[in-house]
């Protein structure tokens, strides 16, 4: 029986969570040099953030690296019991991507089987990373940790590649899941078919191209998401010279288009694209980074929103508390983490089920 045959449904990010998963940052190849340290202190600022308002479950590599965030965190003014340790081999911080996507039956709400996890493969965005064998392994780690049920389907999938509205709607990219570095054997009608057998989805919106400098390969959570269950939030370039002008504004064409299982289309608001050009290259050789104000993450009670350009900072501060009244919106300066090529909604992966 699949997930959604036994009434399992993939939650809206919005749904109450009991925790938020999160990976320390501990790989030179992402961050070289001092760069490492600036991304430990975003992470800082991040934790300080969340964890008044939820558990946080962070990954560390070592009892060494555990002690290191320890440190940090007495230089932060940030409790020690602030956070829910797992020492546990890590590859790298991208736990949006690797960690377990969960699922929810409504008819079970209050009981053990309300929450379960489903364990997509993740080959780091179709092997461009090596070694990812650890971090791969993290679904299964934290279903014996919770006592969950799992689910195993035979696909890559990255949680950065899909955005529902909880009511059975899935935006996701051509540019990823039809990519034949994830699953070559599996054509979009099949594709569809899992995501609706494992995830409980009923209707797949497609976008087309993802952002420049994106290495994987144009993920949904840089473009376009979900704000309640009838409003989407979608990037655009107004300049027509900006790098990513024509993708943004075929995939506002689409969702213009687009309308829910119920046939109705859906509201539509937009967000300007922040500068994306940065000073050199990323360790991958490119000039853009994925800067986009997509990349939040709601939290309970709180919003997490990514800053990178004081042209557009507020204007996304200003739009977050219209949507989200009833939640903190928070910014945080992401430069330096996004130079990583992954921002807040990358690192971050909402729990539920687990204390």
């Amino acid at each position: 029986m699949t997930p959604a045959q036994a009434g399992y449904r993939m939650p809206a990010e919005w749904h109450p969570h009991s925790g938020t998963l999160l990976s320390w940052p501990q790989n030179p190849q992402t961050w070289p040099g001092e760069r490492l340290g600036r991304v430990e202190r975003v992470y800082a600022q991040l934790i300080r953030s969340l964890y008044p308002h939820e558990t946080v479950h962070l990954l560390v590599d070592s009892p060494q690296r555990r002690r290191r965030v320890l440190q940090i965190f007495a230089e932060h003014h940030i409790p020690a019991d602030a956070v829910r340790f797992h020492v546990v081999p890590c590859n790298d911080v991208w736990a949006r991507d690797f960690g377990p996507i969960l699922v929810r039956n409504a008819a079970l709400a209050g009981s053990p089987q309300e929450f379960a996890i489903t364990n997509w493969g993740f080959n780091a965005w179709g092997g461009k990373y090596p070694p990812y064998h650890s971090d791969n392994a993290v679904p299964a780690y934290l279903s014996g940790y919770s006592g969950l049920q799992r689910f195993d389907p035979d696909m890559i999938l990255e949680g950065g590649s899909i955005e529902t509205n909880g009511n059975g709607v899935m935006l996701v990219t051509e540019s990823v899941l039809l990519n034949e570095n994830r699953n070559p054997h599996l054509t979009q009608t099949q594709i569809e078919q899992f995501l609706c057998e494992y995830l409980g989805q009923e209707k797949i919106i497609w976008l087309g191209e993802g952002l420049a400098g994106d290495d994987t390969d144009g993920h949904i959570d840089d473009l376009s998401r979900f704000l309640n269950e009838r409003t989407i939030m979608t990037m655009v370039a107004e300049d027509p010279d900006d790098v990513n002008h024509a993708a943004l504004q075929a995939n506002l064409q689409r969702l213009r288009q687009a309308t829910d299982a119920q046939g109705r289309p859906f509201d539509i608001v937009t967000l300007p694209m922040p500068t994306t050009r940065i000073e050199g290259t990323t360790v991958d050789g490119s000039e853009f980074v994925p800067a986009s104000y997509a990349n939040f993450y709601i939290a309970n009670g709180l919003v997490l929103v990514p800053l990178y350009d004081p042209r557009y900072d507020q204007q996304a501060l200003d739009l977050f508390s219209t949507y989200f009244p009833d939640r903190t919106v928070t910014g945080i300066d992401c430069r330096d983490l996004v130079w990583g090529q992954g921002s807040i909604h990358c690192i971050t992966q909402q729990l539920y089920g687990m204390e």
